[in-house]
């Protein structure tokens, strides 16, 4: 019997057209698509399938890839009923979809949380020029003193998402970020990639931002949880409301732990499945941890695939 993790990616993500294929051959789907569109007011069918700015702004992206992502998970759970995992786990946004999906928030609640998310990380930065910025080549440490003296220097920069060794993102001031371009190159960066962004995600000057979901998690929040979620802050198991709300707080202000969270389950689990679009985080993982295997779930035929490989 596989010892499994479900797990979720977060922004970056959602492309157009991502789950149009079960729509177009399940009925579920379509209820789903429909019954998110209604908690919000987006036409999903549009925002998704058609060519659109929309999709890549934070407020939508968000919602987007949770619905898509739970289409994917509630037809794979209605194959195997049965099948139970040993932990859920999600990178920055899918920390949300895999509390949806351990049964902690329901599934309509969910696409207005993240909705609201993804709302107020964008007025915490409308008013100033906020980026993230991509680093690979450096070991953590490496960033995290560049970053240290920087905010000494009194700029606004943090690591935001430790996604892999060797690859580190960080968040703040865009101006600052560009500032330490060659600061970076200069310490054995083989690149530093100003990432299309207009949010500092995980970092101090979201701070706002925390202050308005608090109440709206507390509200969604419930303390069923069919097993632990690993938090994004800690990498360690949670399985109570009040641990995820405080958690999910300090998640919009700290940094993704995501490779960190990988190595702390990977003597414990060996199969992982990641659900919605493309293989985000199969990349990484087989970059992180080689003896985990992760299989994805994104259309009706890769969920044959794995039905095949776990149910049997």
């Amino acid at each position: 019997m596989n010892k499994l993790a479900y797990i979720f990616a977060g922004q970056g993500s959602q492309a157009v057209g991502m789950g149009k294929d079960f729509y177009d051959n399940s009925e579920l789907a379509r209820e789903m698509f429909k019954k998110a569109g209604e908690r919000i007011g987006v036409d999903f069918t549009k925002l998704i399938f058609e060519e659109n700015e929309q999709l890549n702004e934070t407020a939508y992206t968000q919602p987007a890839i949770l619905l898509v992502q739970m289409v994917a998970y509630r037809h794979f759970r209605n194959e195997c009923p049965d099948l139970k995992p040993k932990y859920f786990l999600g990178h920055s946004l899918g920390e949300f979809s895999a509390l949806c999906a351990a049964g902690a928030i329901e599934f309509e609640d969910a696409i207005e949380l993240v909705h609201k998310r993804g709302l107020y990380m964008q007025e915490s930065c409308n008013e100033i020029e906020a980026g993230m910025m991509a680093i690979v080549g450096l070991d953590d440490e490496q960033v995290e003193a560049i970053c240290a003296q920087a905010q000494r220097e009194g700029k606004s920069v943090w690591p935001a998402n430790y996604n892999q060794d060797g690859q580190l993102v960080v968040a703040g001031l865009k101006p600052d970020l560009q500032s330490l371009e060659q600061t970076f190159k200069d310490a054995g960066a083989k690149r530093a990639l100003l990432l299309n962004m207009s949010v500092a995600s995980h970092c101090a000057l979201l701070e706002e931002a925390v202050e308005k979901l608090a109440p709206l998690m507390e509200k969604y929040i419930k303390e069923s949880f069919e097993a632990p979620v690993i938090s994004n802050v800690t990498t360690k198991p949670y399985s109570t409301k009040t641990e995820a709300i405080e958690l999910l707080k300090k998640q919009l202000t700290s940094p993704v732990r995501y490779k960190q969270s990988i190595k702390a389950i990977a003597d414990k689990v060996d199969t992982a499945i990641e659900f919605g679009n493309g293989v985000v985080l199969k990349g990484l993982n087989r970059r992180i941890a080689k003896e985990l295997k992760t299989l994805n779930i994104s259309d009706t035929v890769s969920l044959q695939k794995v039905k095949e490989e776990v149910c049997s």
